[in-house]
């Protein structure tokens, strides 16, 4: 059991951290220039509130301490972020809408498929849950929003996409069907950045590795090391 001084640090480092202390973070704007005509024609069209995204989801580029490649992408569905990592150290951050846990895909997969303004064809599954139609025409509010990226593992399509959404008020919940959901325009920033055949990681439920997990881990390691140290040194009551 840790000692109230030992908890009390590890709420005081979260505390430092979840302020950005811990770790550098630089929030990037969107960059229309990179919209095509069509875009530009499409999310002027929209008929859902463009609410904005919470500034701890806002697209970043922060430190980045995992193994994954340069050009590799990491979806950390635990804290709702998906990673594209950088050299140097670096990554890009982008906030997410991930499936609730029972929908969830975990695993390794590549890019096997891309397209620009996605039509939408509903599993049999959604149709039967949701009640919505067999297709859903591309458009600028079609749940799948502006890009899709559908993951294959193995040479099969998972059924798992990472594409735009309609509902950007829950970017940064988990509340989707499954697949990973980001503002329309994350997910043009992101369909421009990667190519065919990325790889794809998406961690497992509750193996989210975000800064701030880790480095608690790490300070209640060391204070536990600590206190049994200190335990070893003290005399008993026979002064032994």
């Amino acid at each position: 059991m840790l000692s109230l001084n030992v908890k009390l640090g590890v709420v005081a480092v979260a505390g430092m951290m979840l302020s950005g202390c811990m770790q550098a973070t630089t929030y990037e704007a969107t960059n229309q220039t990179v919209f095509k005509p069509r875009d530009k024609e499409l999310l002027s069209k929209v008929s859902y509130v463009k609410t904005p995204v919470p500034e701890a989801f806002r697209r970043a580029i922060v430190d980045y301490h995992r193994k994954e490649a340069p050009g590799s992408i990491v979806v950390d569905s635990d804290n709702h972020y998906l990673y594209l990592v950088q050299d140097s150290g670096k990554a890009i951050r982008y906030g997410i809408t991930v499936g609730e846990e029972a929908m969830a895909w975990s695993g390794i997969a590549k890019i096997g498929s891309m397209t620009e303004w996605p039509p939408w064809h509903p599993t049999k599954s959604e149709i039967s849950r949701l009640g919505v139609p067999t297709f859903v025409a591309p458009g600028p509010d079609n749940p799948m929003g502006s890009r899709a990226l559908y993951l294959y593992s193995g040479g099969k399509d998972t059924l798992f996409r990472i594409h735009g959404t309609n509902q950007p008020e829950y970017i940064g919940a988990s509340i989707s069907s499954g697949c990973i959901r980001m503002t329309n325009e994350d997910v043009i920033d992101l369909y421009n950045r990667v190519k065919m055949g990325t790889i794809v990681v998406v961690l497992e439920p509750k193996h989210g590795d975000s800064p701030t997990r880790r480095l608690i881990r790490k300070w209640r390691y060391r204070a536990a090391a600590t206190a049994s140290s200190s335990r070893s040194r003290r005399p008993n009551q026979n002064g032994r």
